[in-house]
């Protein structure tokens, strides 16, 4: 896959990974919001060990341009379809975009990994096969927060 197209980037395609979920798209964004604060907003010892940019996460985490969570900023928001991520840290420059199309979400992973460093960080997390299991865990913890949240009630009037 090129990097043009639904993970508009500049940097080198990684993977994707994909899961389809039973419910309509609006739900699943929400889902992926909430997932995300939960799964990765505690991610700051980790950000700060490998020095990522940014460190800490936006007070309020609502998937707009700008907001952040450890190792992550919003780059391009896309409400209920599209959710492009990108950070840096010491050894790579990277990006996370997720793609709600109809049922189905995506993730599509890209990023560099300069020098020797780089190198033997991108053997250690995309090598062994860890990004794979990690990303596949949070489209599983999407997929399972949707199934378990009750349709949102209509306000008496």
């Amino acid at each position: 896959m090129s990097s043009s197209g639904p993970g508009d980037t500049d940097l080198p395609f990684i993977d994707e990974h994909a899961v389809t979920v039973d419910a309509p798209a609006d739900r699943i964004w929400t889902a992926l919001l909430s997932v995300l604060r939960r799964t990765m907003g505690g991610a700051g010892p980790w950000a700060r060990v490998l020095g990522c940019d940014p460190l800490e996460a936006t007070a309020v985490f609502e998937g707009k341009p700008g907001d952040a969570l450890p190792g992550f900023r919003v780059a391009d928001s896309e409400p209920g379809r599209r959710l492009a991520l990108r950070g840096q840290h010491r050894f790579a420059r990277y990006a996370l975009t997720f793609l709600v199309d109809g049922n189905r979400l995506r993730a599509l992973s890209h990023g560099e990994f300069p020098g020797a460093r780089g190198a033997l960080y991108r053997g250690m997390v995309i090598g062994t096969g860890a990004h794979r299991i990690i990303t596949r865990r949070l489209l599983s913890r999407v997929a399972r927060a949707v199934t378990r949240a009750p349709p949102r009630a209509r306000a008496a009037e």
